[in-house]
């Protein structure tokens, strides 16, 4: 447990130390998220850049773990291309932050990324014929990529679902030791929180779409690295538990896009934190009582691991309940 510690501890000091100076070159170079559109919820124009920060903390704390740790070939093998392929993603987000190229392009590279974890052996791998499990892991990573991106509405909100999820996948994947898994997870939550620091609850600079891509991205690999429990089979959908807020959210706005004749691809103000906030409370409030629901539904998903089938089916049944009950609620406050 000390070495992922190790790892949470370099790559939260990296992020936490650069993050400043990328603020202070997003002001030199103008590098700014403006409100200019209806659904932008922000009101001042604010640095991007802090997804440099996530991410060079969670290569740093790798490469320097792979240099003074023993690794099997195989963890090798599997940190290598969860790395390339977050290196090809946050490329693909930094563009998209200066220059907007569009949600059809941005779908491409997402497959291009998936396909890259794909050729590492990071896929589904309970489903048979493996074409199917392929096709499928393409649909899951692209979609929790623009999970993470579409929740990402509010200072601190992806982040702080983000670095829960990491938590969880490391905890779940501690006790079989699928070691690769555990430092990525470790060191993706280390370069979060060095982050939410200068982007909770005032932020002084957001992460963009290089951020929530990368982040969305790596939570997609990492939920494929283990095989979560020998107890119930059911157990095997516990990431949908794990990256419950932005599957929801995400589901929740297209269906509430569509119903209102609108494309479920483009921006709107549908989120339910923000049906939370225009219900009264305010975002830090909305945040923090997301953090906390996710939180729930993470250690929901420990218990699935480690009960029987008929509790977890049970675990299941009210989640869903809820959460159908919650977004029927939801759906009645009226929105400008």
């Amino acid at each position: 447990m000390i070495r992922y510690l190790y790892s949470f501890l370099i790559s939260f000091f990296i992020s936490f130390l650069i993050t400043p100076l990328l603020i202070n070159i997003a002001h030199k170079y103008n590098i700014f998220d403006k409100p200019h559109t209806p659904v932008k919820t922000h009101k001042i124009a604010t640095p991007y850049l802090g997804g440099f920060a996530i991410w060079l903390g969670f290569l740093i704390a790798l490469l320097i773990t792979r240099y003074t740790t023993s690794f099997p070939t195989g963890t090798l093998r599997s940190l290598r291309g969860i790395l390339l392929g977050a290196t090809f993603i946050v490329v693909i987000g930094f563009i998209d932050d200066i220059k907007t190229i569009g949600f059809k392009a941005k779908f491409l590279w997402q497959i291009v990324v998936a396909i890259i974890l794909i050729n590492f052996d990071i896929k589904i791998k309970f489903i048979k014929p493996e074409y199917i499990a392929d096709i499928l892991t393409i649909i899951w990573v692209v979609g929790i990529i623009n999970a993470i991106n579409i929740v990402d509405i509010m200072n601190g909100l992806a982040s702080g679902i983000s670095f829960i999820a990491a938590l969880a996948f490391l905890f779940i994947a501690f006790p079989t030791e699928e070691i690769y898994v555990n430092f990525a997870a470790a060191a993706l939550a280390g370069g979060i929180i060095g982050f939410v620091k200068y982007n909770f609850p005032k932020a002084k600079i957001f992460m963009g779409d290089t951020g929530s891509m990368f982040l969305g991205f790596t939570l997609a690999a990492l939920s494929l690295g283990t095989s979560y429990t020998k107890i119930n089979n059911a157990a095997i959908y516990s990431p949908i538990l794990i990256l419950g807020i932005p599957i929801f959210d995400t589901l929740y706005v297209m269906y509430l896009r569509i119903r209102s004749g609108k494309s479920p691809f483009l921006g709107s103000k549908d989120h339910f934190a923000l049906r939370l906030e225009k219900f009264g409370l305010t975002r830090t409030n909305v945040v923090i009582l997301i953090w906390i629901i996710s939180a729930f539904l993470s250690f929901s998903a420990f218990l699935i691991t480690r009960v029987s089938l008929l509790v977890a089916i049970i675990i299941y049944a009210t989640i869903i309940g809820l959460s159908i009950a919650g977004g029927w609620k939801l759906s009645k406050i009226k929105m400008e």
